[in-house]
């Protein structure tokens, strides 16, 4: 953020991708409170900002006829919420690109900021369309990408548009800068030791995660359905645990590759466990290679709570990605509190921690832990598709 933005129009991609209730309140604020510092300071430097971001997926949503519901999926939602926080005039106009949106870019005076439409309005944005994204960079003078959670896609707004931009007039926002600083930092300096920590249902959605990990980890705990396909793999008993049977080869040899390369996993030794996948399930515990038919693991268990603990806590690095179970039912919530508190122990004792995932960031913003760990990614599949060492469509396009 070292160019010089006075008296210049900033097109900013930011991703205010938010959660709305019914009456199209904002039920979440965290991605939009992550960009105001790149606003602010495009503002004070005497800049007017350019926001473009997408909401949803309305073309995959569409009204019975055919149309856009573009009540549901519009920005103007977000208007009046962005005043009080900037404390500065927000404009709104209901496109992204045509005549209205041009007319109200070149009438922006500096000090101001104006809100583009859904860009995901257009069938050209998730094309990565270069005629749109031409269209889009007309707009500005300068583009700053600073929408980490949409930086795995090679879209119009937010890949495309930088090739309109020379190396002098195109960066990264403070919340891109933060992003690739704090996960380069857990994967290529890591103090050790380096405890990861992995969750979520699928094996085949993190073995990339997984084998990543093998590079710098110390330890891997593994959590959430996927560790029953590990147990499976070993000849556990899982009961009707979700398990990827056409995925036991790659988890064994994920676990004789963490043995070869003396990186110690951690699966839950126990498991509570529920007799349907329901929050008013009857529940017990049991060992987690030996669940019983009729049952399915959907939590670990207190004994593997506390291991999981021992091992964040004794730790110097942690890296977070995916619940321990399934989060969004209290009766199978333990698991993942007791990491997160974990993270918070580990914080304190001098430890970097970074936490990136939809349900590990939800729990750590419910318990009132945010602020407590180190680093909080704004950014589920960007991160994830970073800490694999995947190179990001929109962080090549800034970096040339």
């Amino acid at each position: 953020m070292n160019l010089d933005f006075s008296n210049k129009k900033a097109l900013v991609r930011v991703d205010f991708n938010v959660p709305l209730d019914k009456e199209f309140k904002i039920t979440d604020d965290t991605r939009i409170k992550a960009a105001i510092p790149t606003i602010q300071h495009i503002l004070e430097q005497g800049g007017s900002v350019i926001l473009m971001s997408h909401l949803g997926r309305p073309l995959s949503k569409l009204n019975e006829d055919g149309s856009i519901n573009r009540e549901k999926f519009t920005l103007k939602h977000l208007v009046k919420h962005l005043r009080r926080k900037l404390k500065t005039r927000v404009h709104f106009v209901d496109d992204c690109i045509g005549k209205a949106a041009v007319k109200k870019a070149a009438e922006l005076k500096p000090g101001e900021v104006l809100l583009l439409e859904n860009t995901r309005f257009y069938k050209e944005e998730e094309k990565g369309d270069e005629e749109f994204a031409k269209k889009l960079a007309a707009l500005g003078d300068i583009y700053v990408n600073d929408a980490f959670g949409t930086a795995h896609r090679a879209h119009a707004s937010t890949t495309i548009v930088a090739h309109y931009f020379d190396k002098y007039h195109k960066t990264f926002g403070f919340l891109m800068e933060r992003e690739i600083e704090n996960a380069t930092r857990a994967m290529k300096d890591p103090e050790k030791p380096v405890t990861c920590v992995t969750g979520g249902s699928k094996v085949s959605d993190k073995i990339l995660l997984l084998e990543k990990f093998l590079d710098y980890a110390d330890n891997i705990l593994i959590g959430g359905a996927m560790a029953y396909t590990f147990f499976l793999a070993k000849k556990g008993s899982v009961g009707n645990s979700l398990v990827e049977e056409d995925k036991l080869k790659i988890a064994k040899e994920f676990l004789k590759k963490a043995k070869d390369a003396g990186v110690k996993v951690l699966l839950p030794r126990d498991s509570v466990c529920g007799d349907k996948f329901a929050a008013d399930a009857q529940v017990e515990v049991y060992p987690s290679n030996q669940i019983p038919d009729g049952w399915m693991g959907l939590d670990i268990g207190p004994s593997a709570a506390r291991s999981f603990a021992s091992a964040i806590r004794k730790s110097k690095t942690v890296i977070w990605n995916g619940p321990m179970g399934v989060f969004e039912m209290p009766v199978f919530a333990n698991g993942t509190k007791v990491v997160a508190k974990a993270c918070a122990s580990a914080t304190r004792k001098g430890a970097f921690t970074m936490v990136g995932g939809g349900d590990s960031v939800a729990a750590v913003n419910q318990l009132k832990l945010a602020k407590k760990v180190s680093f909080v990614s704004t950014g589920g599949g960007a991160m994830l598709e970073f800490l694999e060492g995947k190179e990001l469509p929109g962080i090549k396009a800034i970096n040339g």
